[in-house]
């Protein structure tokens, strides 16, 4: 069902993971998707050549979406390429996990930018032909950590919760524009990303889901494709915890399932 055909859909940080999930989803919709990566062109090449030679319209940045005049001419680039931009899919992110006592502020200053920053950049960038346009999607991918926290995630933690609360703010200012700005937040998905994650914070993470289970990311990026949509127009400002519905074997820890 092609319920996102012929929007325009930016995805940062869409070469693994959540956002390449999230790529592949709005291209079978039916979208038009431009992604970002970092450092992954191999990855990036790949699934641009791959979706594209499926029919589908997809295209792959390098880009810091943390700095500002990357994304402002990141977002100038997708307008010219598609002539609109209809659907902004705040995604990029990364860790650097380790005990408050023992962060380092080089690793607080990285998570900050890479994860919250970087909202700030790009949504910023978005909103003027949204305005424009009177119409678009911000949707940001936060996490349960930013609303539970989490030991040794003292930076994700706060980088997650000042994605919330900007996402609130920004709600409230674009609202007479016809944008909705929404927020996703994941319990635990298998990543990359949560694959560094020791037993102890894994399960500290799967705690605290009223679920307690591990979410592909694929079942992520189906609800992406629904804020992203028409059907989602009517809800704004909110921020949504998707989890998996039960843990994958009964009776084991949540640890042990991810070995």
């Amino acid at each position: 069902m092609n319920t996102l055909q012929d929007k325009v859909v930016l995805v940062t940080g869409g070469s693994r993971g959540i956002g390449r999930a999230v790529v592949e989803a709005c291209a079978a919709a039916g979208a038009r998707v431009a992604f970002t990566y970092k450092s992954s062109s191999q990855a990036a090449d790949e699934i641009a050549r791959t979706l594209t030679a499926g029919g589908a319209d997809v295209r792959a940045h390098r880009n810091d979406a943390s700095v500002p005049a990357e994304a402002a001419a990141l977002v100038e680039t997708v307008v010219k390429d598609f002539g609109r931009l209809d659907v902004l899919v705040n995604n990029a992110g990364i860790t650097r996990d380790g005990l408050l006592m023992r962060m380092s502020e080089e690793d607080w200053d990285a998570v900050i930018a890479n994860n919250l920053k970087s909202v700030y950049s790009v949504t910023k960038a978005a909103i003027r032909p949204m305005m424009s346009q009177r119409s678009g999607k911000i949707i940001t991918i936060t996490s349960v950590v930013g609303l539970t926290g989490n030991a040794g995630q003292a930076n994700y933690a706060a980088s997650k919760a000042g994605v919330i609360g900007f996402t609130k703010s920004v709600a409230k200012e674009l609202g007479s524009r016809n944008i909705q700005v929404n927020a996703v937040a994941p319990s635990f998905v298998e990543t990359d990303m949560t694959a560094k994650l020791t037993d102890e914070q894994r399960d500290a993470v799967l705690a605290h889901g009223t679920r307690r289970g591990i979410a592909q990311p694929d079942q992520v990026a189906g609800f992406v494709v629904f804020l992203a949509s028409d059907d989602s127009d009517l809800v704004t400002g909110q921020t949504f915890i998707v989890e998996a519905q039960h843990l994958a074997a009964k009776g084991k820890r949540p640890a042990q399932l991810l070995r």
